[in-house]
């Protein structure tokens, strides 16, 4: 399956308007944001557990990183809350669940196959002062991507000329990017060599951000 696979072209998903698509475990459902593969894919998507519903055991062959949206996620390490970000990097492994149900952003397979470092983060916890009406928390940096989350007051702008690529998830409020407005669950990417100036609404906006990943995407090497 090849879903948003051209990494060449912007993409914008406003992920609260497409349809739950149920996966092969009962009480989790997902929405797919971009994929390539089957079962086992280079996957970005959101991902609902019914109260009670839980994943079977597994490996992380191609890492796992998520960002708590609603409710708590849980497996046999802890839980987690919503506004925690998680990396589990290629080997790790856990059974997922949520007693009382949960909503995560999932990103699978976008891992060096060497990165072994894993860990959780409060990203409210980690943002720093606001400059121009823009706080932001570094939640991860390595040689192939960096990671934040940002908190924008009313009007604000966020401007990013990374390379190697954007990927914006909003979690809140709204922004104004490329003529388009962006509310919560809005999913952008955009490509190599594009710049991103997104602008707060007038109740101000919380994102994800990712750069610099583009370049190394990929079909799972299994």
């Amino acid at each position: 399956m090849e879903l948003n696979a051209d990494f060449t072209s912007r993409v914008v998903v406003h992920s609260d308007r497409i349809d739950w698509v149920a996966s092969p475990m009962a009480g989790v459902d997902r929405r797919m944001l971009d994929r390539i593969g089957g079962e086992v894919a280079r996957a970005t998507s959101i991902v609902r557990y019914a109260p009670g519903s839980k994943f079977s055991a597994h490996t992380h062959t191609g890492g796992e990183e998520f960002i708590v949206l609603e409710g708590v996620f849980q497996d046999e390490h802890g839980d987690y809350p919503a506004g925690t970000y998680v990396r589990n990097p290629p080997t790790t492994s856990h059974t997922p669940g949520a007693a009382e149900g949960c909503v995560i952003f999932v990103k699978l397979w976008q891992f060096d196959p060497k990165d072994r470092t894993q860990f959780r983060k409060d990203m409210s916890g980690a943002l720093g002062d606001a400059r121009d009406g823009v706080a932001t928390a570094l939640l991860h940096s390595d040689a192939r991507e960096t990671v934040t989350y940002d908190v924008l007051e009313a009007g604000a702008m966020l401007a990013n000329t990374d390379a190697g690529g954007i990927e914006m998830l909003v979690l809140g409020g709204a922004v104004q990017e490329g003529g388009e407005t962006l509310e919560k669950g809005a999913w952008l990417r955009l490509p190599e060599g594009a710049a991103l100036q997104a602008v707060a609404g007038e109740s101000g906006a919380q994102v994800w951000i990712k750069t610099g990943h583009l370049p190394f995407a990929q079909a799972p090497q299994v």
